[in-house]
């Protein structure tokens, strides 16, 4: 710095324009929130000062380039306007270097760096264990470590927050934490836990029950779905492990999460290798931290922070109850005094070997009351109603009942919702039953945000906690009082019912419709048909064109072939082995498509063949449903390559010839012209389907990201997810949960009617169905997949 004598907080800078003048400032974490912020005022107020960013290069992107798009950011904007575009670039060249790396592996530091503001973190409350701590623990001990070996001896001013204190009740004083804790042994543990836990998750105990429950989930989709889904559900539990491990190690300490204890952690590693070995310190605790009160504007926000999760899910009726004490403190503060205290601490270096402490709090001096934030939020919503399908949304009323009996209640709401959850897998799919799912499984996502809100936020709308600011205050009382309106900190200056209700609440739901109006984020709008040659419009069989399900079709062949008095017989024989072929449809399609083709046996070719010309062709097509053939017809009118395929046999899907391009199908060996009950190739079902369409788009020149695909089985999932545009057409309850997930396109079709005839308007313009006998057979590089 230009001047590197201590400043008394209690007296004023003799350098009236309380500025940085033309020191080298080595900033952290500045595509963060706070980071950002700080960065635009260095450049906005401190223009002489010369900038290093530590930025860690993502993915393909360069340190330098993420720089570059950072300064297009909306917290720039204003300063790129009053500076022009040759400042801008100036700015880039001269005044901003960037240093490739991370927190605990910064590599070399500039040796002239006069002042740090460390304030990289993660963002997180309740990351996995060793997460935590190799961001704030060891990204402290990183970025000090680099800076002993540089040959600088900065000022240095470390963001942490006001939450580090742990769980206690009373005043909390601007002071070094008291604990004997071993922060290096704590590192070291967390940091060989997900080691211990990786072992521990590939153990059979442990894969067996998640093995079990994917195939129960996904056994009908194909072993690789089975395995994939295993496998993430490994990940995932090694990171609930992790989570809880975090969390309860944390607690055991006295703290309310891992995030404020490896917070407490990078104190204590800053005061033993910055604070006290020669060199000066400054640490700055701001508490729960929301949007600009006024700079850079007004509601200023990067992205939702800690307490705005909560509030939106009020706001759209999700917490009809909250543990939160009413008399408890909430304590917010607005960015912009964050970044204003973070600057004044930096103008104003500690002494040698004696850190400053300042709380960048609101609770001594302006609190805030739990029961009045809740008070502010129902008046928002309730003047400004989220919108919804079924009309504005009616926000609940708290009565704030005490976190015992929600906790009751919550439990209770959980097992019902399962119980019901469980009875509606079990009826048949239809328009209401999904419907049931539907409503289930919102409330379900409900009862499971309300708990994780409910763990998250109960130690910051419970606490007894006050936080003493005496030093921060001191600190503002030191900025000129010319600059007081622009950089000044005053927390009294806030009033919170017009924060909330013009500045606050605002922003973040504009965040929301922000998000919402993302191509990602908007829903599909029904538009025509892009017309072009390299799509495919690819329609499973059954259930999605047509009707009917294998038992039936061959019910039908059997009775066509056998004298009327055979016919009880026959379907008393079929209806004994029904219970077999649902236990083999519920383990894998295939299985139940091979074992129901046993009962082809004996049936001759051209029997078969004569009741698809008659009587079984004209019943298969008054089965048809009329909704997918007028699909059918769309899509060819835009040019795009239509393909029934199912994973039965060619005879049943015959009749539908003239409706598509082509028809993939299974064949039955015969032997003499006989059926012998087996299949010629495997049954073209789930990930065999999906390879074959592979294989079948690169012969065509298809273009699978742009194509269509329609199915109503979860047996379907995998051939379509390889599509850009997959749509579920009268699904199974476990496809429209999948589809639910994955958003794909759910559609109810009409299913028969008398009315309507199955032969589109054109019908007499398409190929004889005699002519398609050859297309639709499988090309012989086909033919082993079915």
């Amino acid at each position: 710095m230009t001047d590197s004598t201590p400043i008394d907080p209690a007296t004023p800078p003799a350098d009236a324009e309380f500025s940085l003048g033309s020191s080298h400032v080595l900033l952290t974490g500045a595509t963060g929130f706070v980071g950002q912020a700080v960065l635009e005022r260095l450049l906005s107020s401190h223009p002489d000062t010369r900038i290093s960013l530590l930025i860690r290069p993502k993915s393909s992107a360069s340190g330098e380039s993420r720089l570059t798009t950072l300064l297009k950011k909306p917290v720039f904007k204003a300063w790129r306007e009053s500076v022009g575009d040759d400042e801008v670039a100036r700015a880039l060249r001269e005044r901003i270097s960037v240093v490739q790396g991370d927190l605990a592996n910064p590599g070399e530091l500039p040796g002239d760096i006069d002042v740090v503001i460390h304030g990289a973190s993660t963002v997180s409350f309740d990351p996995p264990i060793d997460e935590a701590f190799q961001t704030n623990v060891d990204g402290a001990t990183g970025i000090y470590g680099a800076l002993l070996a540089s040959g600088s001896d900065p000022h240095v001013v470390h963001v942490s927050t006001a939450y580090v204190g742990g769980m206690r009740k009373g005043v909390s004083l601007e002071a070094p934490l008291e604990h004997d804790i071993d922060w290096r042994a704590e590192n070291y543990a967390a940091r060989s836990a997900r080691r211990r836990v990786e072992m521990a998750s590939r153990q059979p105990e442990v894969l067996r029950p998640i093995l079990a429950s994917s195939r129960a989930k996904l056994g009908k989709v194909g072993p690789q779905a089975v395995a994939q889904d295993a496998e993430a559900a490994r990940i995932e539990w090694v990171n609930a492990r992790l989570v809880d491990y975090g969390r309860i190690r944390a607690e055991s300490l006295g703290w309310t999460d891992v995030y404020t204890l490896t917070k407490a952690f990078a104190e204590r590693a800053a005061e033993e290798l910055w604070g006290t070995a020669g060199h000066r310190l400054s640490i700055v605790r701001p508490s729960i931290i929301e949007s600009a009160l006024r700079h850079p504007f007004p509601g200023w926000l990067d992205g939702f922070k800690v307490a705005d999760p909560l509030i939106m899910a009020y706001g759209r009726g999700q917490l009809p109850e909250f543990p939160g004490v009413p008399d408890s403190i909430l304590d917010v503060i607005p960015v912009d005094f964050v970044v204003n205290a973070i600057l004044a601490a930096a103008v104003t270096p500690a002494p040698v070997d004696e850190p400053k402490y300042y709380q960048i709090v609101s609770g001594a001096r302006n609190p805030l009351p739990f029961h009045r934030m809740y008070e502010n939020v129902k008046e928002f919503f309730t003047t400004n109603p989220m919108p919804h399908e079924d009309g504005p949304i009616q926000v609940p009323s708290w009565r704030f009942p005490g976190g015992r009996s929600l906790e009751r209640t919550l439990r209770t709401q959980e097992r019902i919702a399962a119980s019901a959850d469980n009875a509606v897998a079990r009826l048949p799919s239809t328009k209401r039953t999904r419907q049931w799912t539907h409503s289930l499984h919102q409330r379900q996502r409900g009862l499971e945000q309300l708990r994780y809100f409910t763990e998250l936020y109960r130690a910051y709308v419970q606490t007894e906690l006050i936080f003493d600011d005496r030093n921060a205050h001191a600190l503002n009382q030191t900025i000129p009082a010319d600059l007081v309106a622009d950089r000044g900190f005053d927390v009294v200056e806030i009033d919170w019912n017009d924060y909330f209700q013009n500045i606050h609440f605002p922003s973040i739901t504009g965040l929301t419709k922000a998000y919402a109006n993302r191509p990602a984020g908007r829903a599909r709008a029904k538009r025509a048909l892009p017309v072009r040659s390299d799509v495919l419009a690819v329609f499973d069989f059954e259930g999605t064109v047509v009707e009917s399900n294998l038992v039936e079709q061959y019910l039908w062949v059997r009775l066509g072939l056998i004298p009327k008095a055979q016919w009880p017989q026959e379907f008393a024989s079929l209806m004994l082995s029904v219970p077999k072929y649902l236990r083999a449809e519920h383990r894998d399609r295939g299985e139940f498509i091979r074992t129901l083709m046993r009962r082809y046996k004996g049936i001759r070719v051209s029997d078969l063949q004569q009741l698809v010309q008659g009587r079984f062709g004209a019943a298969m097509l008054s089965r048809a449903i009329p909704d997918a053939l007028d699909r059918v017809a769309q899509h060819r009118a835009a040019g795009h390559r239509t393909v029934l395929v199912t994973g039965a046999i060619r005879p049943a899907a015959e009749p539908f010839a003239a409706f598509f391009d082509e028809v993939v199908a299974g064949e039955m060996h015969a032997s003499k012209g006989v059926m012998t009950g087996y299949l010629a190739t495997p049954p073209l079902v789930d990930e065999a389907r999906a390879a074959w369409l592979r294989e079948y788009a690169a012969q065509h020149g298809a273009n699978l990201t742009q194509s269509y695909g329609y199915g109503d089985s979860l047996a379907d999932v995998a051939w379509l997810g390889l599509l850009g545009n997959a749509t579920v057409v009268n699904p199974d309850t476990e496809l429209y949960r999948h589809a639910q997930r994955t958003k794909w396109t759910v559609e109810d079709w009409t299913r028969r009617s008398s009315e309507r005839s199955v032969a589109p308007a054109n019908l007499s313009l398409l190929p004889d169905p005699a002519t398609k006998a050859t297309a639709s057979a499988p090309e012989e590089g086909d033919r082993s997949n079915g």
